[in-house]
């Protein structure tokens, strides 16, 4: 597995804890100042980023009211693909000041451009990083365009197939990305936990050889934490300050609290993992004269034979392990012995 990833000079891989991305999206509901409170409430939860989109609604779709242009199901049903990002896209003239704002703050900020254009402004940005949404995994020309910049790069693959996964990798690698991760991810919105198949993410890590992590849309922290078990090493998660905002992307966003406890839950998750590791804890220290072991229950006499009815295994430690009861029984007592002494086997004699 390749473990080359770094954004903002944060290393990213297996033996760091989590990389948590939190997604503005369309969660500023059109006011920049709800822009910036996201940013800080960002801050302050813990996450390691936050994440814009770039796009303007005729770089990422059609004017058009034609069926194929109209979604149909699910929270945005009856809208327009226009009509959608007209409202959702984060204006380009507020990119420089939200920008500025994260790096006051101390908090990374990238995002996913939707064409060349967007690429062009994130690199006059400073963009330390960039995201290749899912619905534009297939856009291998982007992705190459992306790449040229010699910036990191994660690609999320929802919707993409193994094949599609690969060509877009290779897309990547062939443009210049030296750096790359992909997000194993569910283009639902939300997403049933039942969907994800997270046993995924440790065959994408062994298949493709690239940090993997988790572009979750669930409406809970359940599946994200159970990906960093697996082998997760960036959790992305939309998020807002209020889930019942109105917004187009509000209802399956993380609020502040939510996002606070995702990066507690999810680092400590990580950190649970540890290492192979057969060996005494040293929480266990303490705790290692309460294990059983042998005693006698009734007193013996210097020269008695040790029965059955004689010796118990009991807690504490003290004693000689319950392992040992056939060395035990049938042998002599070198000394007098009184009941709940442990027993002890240089004691003993045939």
């Amino acid at each position: 597995m390749s473990n080359s990833f770094t954004i903002d000079g944060r290393r990213i891989g297996p033996t760091c804890a989590p990389y948590i991305v939190a997604e503005l999206s369309a969660n500023h509901n059109g006011d920049i100042s709800a822009a910036f409170a996201l940013i800080e409430a960002a801050k302050r939860s813990g996450a390691d980023a936050v994440k814009l989109q770039t796009y303007r609604p005729d770089t990422i779709t059609l004017e058009c009211d034609g069926p194929e242009f109209r979604i149909e199901g699910g929270i945005w049903d009856g809208r327009t693909l226009f009509d959608l990002y007209q409202e959702a896209h984060t204006p380009w003239d507020w990119h420089r000041p939200l920008f500025d704002h994260a790096r006051r703050l101390g908090i990374t900020i990238f995002s996913s451009p939707f064409d060349p254009t967007a690429v062009d402004l994130l690199e006059d940005l400073g963009a330390p990083a960039y995201k290749i949404a899912s619905f534009e995994a297939v856009d291998l020309p982007l992705i190459r365009y992306v790449a040229s910049t010699g910036k990191p790069m994660i690609i999320s693959t929802g919707m993409a197939d193994a094949d599609e996964i690969a060509e877009a990798i290779d897309a990547a690698r062939s443009g210049g990305c030296r750096e790359l991760a992909i997000l194993h991810c569910v283009s639902g919105y939300p997403a049933p936990a039942a969907d994800y198949n997270l046993r995924t993410i440790p065959d994408m890590i062994e298949r493709f050889g690239l940090v993997t992590g988790l572009s979750d849309h669930t409406l809970d922290n359940t599946t994200a934490i159970a990906a960093v078990a697996l082998g997760a090493s960036i959790i992305e998660k939309h998020f807002t300050l209020d889930r019942n905002g109105g917004g187009p992307d509000d209802s399956f966003s993380l609020e502040p609290e939510g996002l606070a406890a995702l990066c507690r839950d999810a680092r400590t998750a990580w950190e649970a993992l540890g290492r192979v590791d057969y060996g005494r804890k040293s929480s266990e220290q303490g705790n290692v004269k309460f294990r059983r072991s042998l005693y006698y229950v009734r007193d013996l006499k210097a020269g008695e034979v040790v029965t059955a009815d004689a010796v118990r295994s009991v807690r504490p430690g003290f004693g000689a392990a319950p392992k040992h009861i056939d060395q035990v029984l049938g042998r002599r007592v070198t000394r007098d012995i009184s009941r709940n002494t442990p027993v002890r086997l240089d004691e003993l004699t045939s």
